[in-house]
């Protein structure tokens, strides 16, 4: 039997398989089911920064104020008094979940303003976590705001996160930078112990019949993989932040696509959903036989195989595989038999 453990965030994890944030992550009961199915570690859904606002002030008022003008708006903005666990059960989460489980919890915040996130954040140590997961969310609709800027208010907000806290920090980040690789290496010397590729865009559907703006949600599709895989690729070894890929990650394949890459730990919540917890089981126990199969002693000794810095061909990073990729589809291809 190969070695399948990991370092996360300076946590050695049994395997580099997480649960990343889902309906599975809200329960002592979900998170000692997926313990008791052999995942490494749990991430529980996010604590939003408009609870935390609503706790001090009347946020929830100022969302409803005029919304009975605007139908559609009532789907996009839940009660947040009872949305998801709220501020003072999140942390009682927390706590149960500790006593009852031995992988490790770490908590997870969803913004982008300073707000009450230090307070929570050391909550949050407070109650046991094992770690924060910082989720940047940021639609930048403000023609006004530039990049930099945009940046720049995130940078602070990490670096200010870390300070406070004696637990390690990783940072859940979008793809939508002009340069991710600058960025990841930035958010690394603010502190973050750790740069999770890349968070979900939920982007809104148009219901054409009654003309209305609707929330649309679908799981993810191994596809989406491979913008991870990438960028990954191309920070392993560029940061000293470990790297951890969320997003597309279905099977076993995948985990070792991961850890080729460069990443410690493979985030996977949809495939459960779909699948059920024993599929954790499964991809574990394909992951080993897949090392075996390949004379791997460790899924350490795969790790960064297929990086940036590891490969004999950067083109295939860089700009030479667009024009491949094109070309590689000739037009035959595209010509019905007919």
């Amino acid at each position: 039997m190969s070695d399948l453990s990991t370092t996360w965030l300076g946590m050695t994890l049994k395997s580099p398989l997480v649960a990343s944030s889902s309906p599975l992550c809200d329960s002592t009961d979900g998170i000692a089911q997926l313990e008791d199915h052999g995942i490494a570690a749990v991430v529980l859904p996010s604590l939003f920064e408009e609870q935390l606002e609503l706790e001090s002030a009347s946020v929830d008022d100022d969302l409803a104020r005029g919304s009975e003008s605007f139908a559609e708006s009532l789907t996009f903005f839940p009660d947040l008094r009872t949305y998801n666990l709220g501020p003072d059960r999140y942390l009682d989460l927390i706590r149960r979940a500790r006593e009852r489980v031995d992988i490790p919890v770490i908590a997870s915040l969803n913004g982008i303003s300073m707000g009450g996130w230090i307070r929570y954040a050391r909550l949050m140590q407070d109650a046991g976590a094992s770690a924060i997961e910082l989720n940047i969310y940021h639609i930048a609709t403000d023609p006004e705001q530039t990049g930099e800027a945009v940046e720049k208010g995130q940078l602070e907000l990490a670096a200010a996160i870390r300070q406070s806290l004696s637990i390690p920090m990783a940072v859940k980040l979008s793809p939508f930078y002009s340069a991710p690789a600058n960025m990841g290496r930035r958010l690394d010397a603010a502190g973050a112990d750790g740069v999770v590729l890349f968070n979900r865009f939920y982007q809104p559907d148009f219901n054409i019949e009654d003309q209305a703006v609707v929330s649309a949600l679908s799981l993810s599709r191994p596809e989406e993989l491979l913008m991870r895989l990438h960028w990954t690729a191309i920070l392993y070894g560029q940061v000293r932040a470990d790297l951890g890929i969320t997003g597309g990650v279905h099977s076993a394949g995948d985990v070792v696509k991961c850890a080729m890459a460069g990443a410690r730990v493979a985030f996977m919540a949809s495939a459960l959903l779909q699948n059920g917890v024993r599929h954790i089981e499964r991809t574990l126990a394909e992951l080993d036989a897949w090392l075996d199969t390949h004379e791997c002693v460790s899924i350490a000794q795969i790790r960064g195989s297929m990086s940036y810095g590891s490969v004999a061909d950067t083109s295939a990073y860089e700009r030479g595989n667009y024009m491949k990729t094109l070309s590689s589809y000739t037009r035959g291809s595209a010509m019905s038999d007919d």
